[in-house]
């Protein structure tokens, strides 16, 4: 469980900087753990039903990650979930949609070591630790 915390801290704190762990922490863990979405079960459900299976599939196995476009990631998970996401950090969602198109494939990358879902509870209490930061 340590690894998958400092693993997740350091894309977190690359990606949005200190001051935007806090408000990330509380949209990423409804993203990906989120019963009622399906958390990360359901977001792949998602790019499956809008054609990128392909394309999240490279993020969860081991080869290379193929890059995605906020284009997709709209597409992928729809305008209403982008309209969420950008207003629980501050962003248009124009700039929601690019960060999570750089955040995304590696996040899920590191989250899936080997292939592998981790489980919802594991993957909730690795996001839960970006509380308060």
């Amino acid at each position: 469980m340590g690894l998958l915390n400092d693993i997740a801290g350091n894309i977190l704190g690359r990606l949005f900087g200190s001051g935007g762990q806090s408000g990330l922490s509380g949209t990423l863990k409804d993203l990906l753990t989120n019963p009622e979405t399906g958390g990360l079960e359901g977001m792949i459900e998602k790019f499956k039903t809008n054609g990128l299976g392909d394309l999240i599939g490279s993020w969860i196995g081991k080869g290379e990650n193929m890059p995605i476009s906020p284009e997709q990631i709209k597409e992928a998970l729809g305008s209403e979930q982008i309209q969420k996401i950008a207003q629980g950090l501050g962003l248009s969602t124009d700039q929601a949609s690019s960060r999570l198109a750089d955040f995304l494939p590696g996040a899920i990358d590191k989250l899936t070591p080997d292939g592998q879902m981790p489980s919802t509870e594991m993957l909730s209490k690795a996001l839960e630790m970006f509380k308060g930061r």
